[in-house]
């Protein structure tokens, strides 16, 4: 794959990341419930980073075929 294309899905991948992660997405689950004895916010900022890092792993293994 291009490494063109590779450098935009890491934009698109670094923005995702910035809008999952900033203020008024992660306000929505600042709520005082909990799950497991956690709260709910710190439930879904390791969730999200979670994801921003299997989504890179899928980048990289996805583009790095020829």
């Amino acid at each position: 794959m291009k490494e063109s294309l590779k450098s935009q899905y890491f934009w698109a991948l670094f923005f995702l990341g910035i809008f999952l992660l900033n203020y008024p997405v992660l306000n929505l689950y600042n709520i005082p419930e909990r799950w497991a004895d956690f709260p709910v916010l710190f439930i879904f900022i390791f969730f999200f980073w979670a994801l921003l890092i299997a989504v890179t792993g899928w980048i990289i293994k996805r583009t790095d075929k020829k």
